[in-house]
């Protein structure tokens, strides 16, 4: 029965990108609501920069004060943990706007406005790693036999990502395979169905994804479906969640985006992607449920994104990731992770696999060091998969440390941007790793949004962006895996990617219009805020 209905859905052997026609819908009251918030938000700064004509006539004793302010403001900010391009970016705000910048710091910029808020999340992702242990054995027998990477697996599981084995893993070069590959396990499901994506988008990749899980519904599986506000609001119509519900489906929003306007926190998304069935298989990668991340529509190129498919052990650590942001998005509602435990057993094998996350309210970055890691550790080669290369300097010198000790580094980013101040951005960052002997080249068919990192040893796939909003702002994941097999796909497909893109020069890189090298400079500026 299974099979007949996957051949009814599919085909026999069907490409998603031959089989159906994609569109792009926009949701009118999802664009006003986006505007509606944003305007209260431009409001309140409108009414802090009006302020000071008020004030006119006591200008000395605010002289003062200001100066006052700026001692302690800059003077907190030197102490932050956060990192320098935070810091400058609030400096300069506080010099181009004397008084009014002081209160958006004040307001928006200082740690201790979202403690309360992220107390509370970090109370939820205790209780999802309790459920997290690893098993020694196949720590100490991983750690005996693999001296390269002894110290990332270490520091990872110190962090609380347990080391997995007996884990099949699959690579997908591009959206749409991985979302065939989903598709079809959706269909097998016998208990239930976790979905996580940041953005949703209603089209012809939504429509089958949810046939798919409405014929599940009637089989009596349950379904557990999470997005983020404001990855779905412009794309899916008013009514939403309110129809999956009426359908049976379980369903989350992480953070409304009206929700913490007087605080910022509306900026900080989960940018997960996650998909498991039944607790033994898991999708995990750069893949959003929309109809460009399958090529079903022409947006900007060709767009190349990137997933796998985790089955065995590992995909424990995929579903705690889950729950999670659900219990998160649940306020006070503790999950039952028992419940979801793996349904059955997995043959034996030595991939080693290390399933990570993290997010603004954790404070550790732990993905920020491991990619690190992942370059100090290089011995041949270093290659990077992503959209947009905005990093701050300790990334950049170590990338340059790595190419300057022979490492053999390279960089793919996208030739059409989806966003133009961003591809601005990344390309000002070219200038010195391509000064140093870093190799860079442009996807020339279009946009590429695959999010890879993979050295000589082992490799990263997931959801995390080299840029501040991944590494500082966003809730990610992502998958280490230590298998050669494995590896050796991901760097087949780099440089099969290579070959469809243009390296870029540092000669050419000098040449750019001085108008566009002085915006670039503005832009950077303010790199952390974008």
């Amino acid at each position: 029965m299974e099979e007949e209905n996957s051949r009814n859905l599919f085909g026999k052997d069907s490409y998603l990108r031959k089989e159906i026609k994609g569109r792009i819908e926009n949701n009118l009251s999802g664009f006003l609501r986006c505007c509606l918030v944003g305007m209260l938000v431009l409001l309140q700064i409108l009414l802090l920069l009006i302020l000071p004509f008020f004030f006119q006539r006591y200008t000395v004793y605010f002289y003062t004060i200001v100066e006052f302010l700026s001692f302690f403001i800059i003077l907190g900010l030197i102490n932050d943990s956060r990192s320098p391009s935070f810091k400058i970016a609030w400096i300069s705000i506080a010099l181009i706007l004397p008084i009014t910048g002081h209160l958006m710091y004040i307001l928006w910029g200082k740690s201790d406005s979202k403690k309360k808020i992220e107390s509370k999340i970090l109370a939820m992702l205790r209780h999802g790693n309790s459920f997290l242990h690893e098993d020694k054995k196949v720590a100490e027998k991983f750690h005996q036999s693999n001296h390269l990477n002894i110290r990332m697996s270490r520091y990872l599981s110190l962090e609380g990502f347990p080391v997995f084995k007996n884990t099949q893993v699959t690579y997908y070069s591009m959206g749409e395979d991985a979302f065939e590959a989903i598709f079809e396990e959706i269909v097998k499901a016998k208990q239930f169905i976790l979905l996580n994506f940041f953005i949703v988008a209603e089209g012809a990749l939504w429509d089958r994804m949810h046939k798919l899980l409405q014929m599940k519904l009637t089989e009596g599986i349950k379904v557990y479906f999470m997005y983020d506000d404001f990855g779905a609001t412009i794309r899916t119509n008013k009514h939403f969640r309110r129809e999956l519900e009426a359908e049976g489906m379980e369903v989350r929003v992480f953070n409304p985006i009206h929700k913490y306007m007087d605080k910022l926190y509306m900026n900080y998304r989960s940018h997960q992607k996650i998909v498991v069935v039944d607790g033994n298989v898991g999708f995990t990668g750069g893949f959003n449920l929309a109809d460009e991340y399958a090529n079903l529509i022409e947006r900007f190129g060709v767009w190349k994104d990137t997933g796998i498919r985790l089955e065995g052990d590992a995909v424990w650590g995929l579903t705690v990731i889950f729950f999670q942001m659900w219990e998160v998005c649940s306020k006070k509602e503790f999950i039952d992770y028992e419940k979801f435990y793996p349904t059955k057993k997995f043959p034996k094998n030595d991939t080693y696999i290390h399933v990570i996350s993290d997010g603004p309210a954790t404070k550790h970055w732990p993905i920020e060091s491991i990619y690190h890691q992942m370059i100090m550790y290089a011995n041949k080669y270093l290659y990077i998969m992503t959209p947009y290369l905005i990093i701050e300097q300790d990334m950049q010198d170590a990338l340059i440390m790595a190419a300057q000790s022979g490492v053999d580094v390279r960089i793919i980013t996208p030739n059409i941007p989806d966003k133009k101040n961003v591809k601005l951005l990344t390309n000002f960052n070219y200038g010195k790793l391509l000064e140093h002997h870093v190799k860079i080249y442009e996807y020339t068919p279009g946009f590429i949004h695959a999010k890879s990192i993979i050295n000589d040893a082992c490799g990263i796939v997931g959801t995390v962006n080299m840029d501040y909003r991944s590494f500082y702002l966003h809730y990610e994941n992502a998958v280490w895996m230590y298998d050669k097999k494995i590896v050796d796909e991901i760097t087949k497909d780099f440089l099969d990617t290579v070959k469809q893109s243009r390296e870029i020069s540092y000669e050419e890189w000098k040449k750019r219009p001085f108008k566009i090298k002085v915006w670039q400079q503005i832009l950077n500026l303010f790199s952390t805020l974008m």
